[in-house]
């Protein structure tokens, strides 16, 4: 399996302003690579609360971290994180850190069918399947047409969104559309060949943009960020800082427009006028930082 590569660490690391005591929030944890790098910043004074809404992801940290005193490890989605720092008794931290980006076990060996290159079951949930109120699988199987290049267009900016949703149509009315693979075929047939002509477009795998905004759709990814910025705010204590990477352009587009709503509402500054982006070097050691941006408010 390729080895995950945390974008951005030392640029989020630095725009936190940790001292040896600070209180910070790692809310995504991943793969643990910003977690890490905190608490080689912080002193026996120090926490970190580090949460994900996959219980594998906490799995791994109880067991590189699990030691560790200063370390509260919760499985929960960070649009709850309000809820999380009410249960640990926590009232206020110093800062707190979101990467909206991917491990790399999500990828492959998942069981959820996040990939199009592995195949497997047709969830695209973080946390357990029972306890959505829709997975892909519904969505592609149960949905109208409408509806799914609804999904494709406003999700993942999909250019041919209404004929990969006629496709999908089509296909479950011969039989029912089960794993990833057998979706990234049906949506691969639906692309024109023209599309995919240049060196642009040929990196790209045209079932990219609608596994995106299946995953989106299935955990209500923009709103669960909108409900995140508010509570994180909300628990920063007076010059704390919240750190956001993020790596597509509408997430990108929440993460600005909310930080300047509430810097207009007097409740911070945006540090960021514009987003902090991986040097070249970053780039050719881990091409996928390439999309990542950062951006930084500061609770005034």
């Amino acid at each position: 399996m390729e080895q995950h590569i945390t974008v951005l660490k030392d640029a989020a690391i630095e725009a936190l302003h940790l001292n040896p005591s600070s209180m910070v929030v790692d809310a995504t944890y991943g793969s643990g690579g910003h977690s890490k790098a905190i608490l080689e910043q912080l002193g026996e004074n120090g926490g970190l609360v580090a949460l994900d809404a996959d219980q594998s992801a906490i799995d791994g940290a109880e067991s590189s971290l699990g030691d560790d005193e200063r370390v509260r490890l919760v499985v929960q989605n960070f649009r709850k994180i309000d809820e999380v720092l009410v249960g640990l008794e926590i009232e206020n931290v110093d800062a707190i850190l979101a990467d909206l980006g991917w491990r790399m076990e999500q990828f492959s060996g998942s069981g959820k069918g996040f990939s199009f290159r592995t195949d497997e079951p047709l969830h695209m949930t973080y946390g357990d399947p029972k306890k959505y109120a829709f997975t892909a699988h519904d969505i592609v199987n149960e949905w109208k047409e409408e509806d799914i290049a609804n999904v494709l267009k406003g999700y993942g900016e999909e250019r041919f969104a209404r004929r990969i949703a006629r496709a999908i149509a089509k296909k479950r009315d011969e039989e029912a559309i089960t794993s990833s693979v057998q979706l990234a075929e049906i949506v691969e047939s639906a692309v024109p060949t023209f599309s995919r002509i240049g060196k642009k477009v040929s990196k790209i795998h045209p079932a990219t943009r609608t596994f995106q905004a299946l995953r989106i759709a299935v955990n209500d990814e923009f709103d669960a960020l909108e409900e995140f910025i508010k509570g994180a705010i909300l628990n920063l204590d007076h010059g704390g800082r919240l750190a956001i990477i993020t790596f597509h352009s509408l997430e990108d587009r929440i993460v600005k427009h909310l930080f300047r709503d509430c810097a207009a509402e007097g409740e911070g500054v945006v540090i960021t006028k514009k987003p902090l982006v991986a040097s070249e070097e970053e780039i050719a050691e881990n091409p996928r930082a390439r999309s990542a941006k950062l951006r930084i408010f500061e609770k005034t």
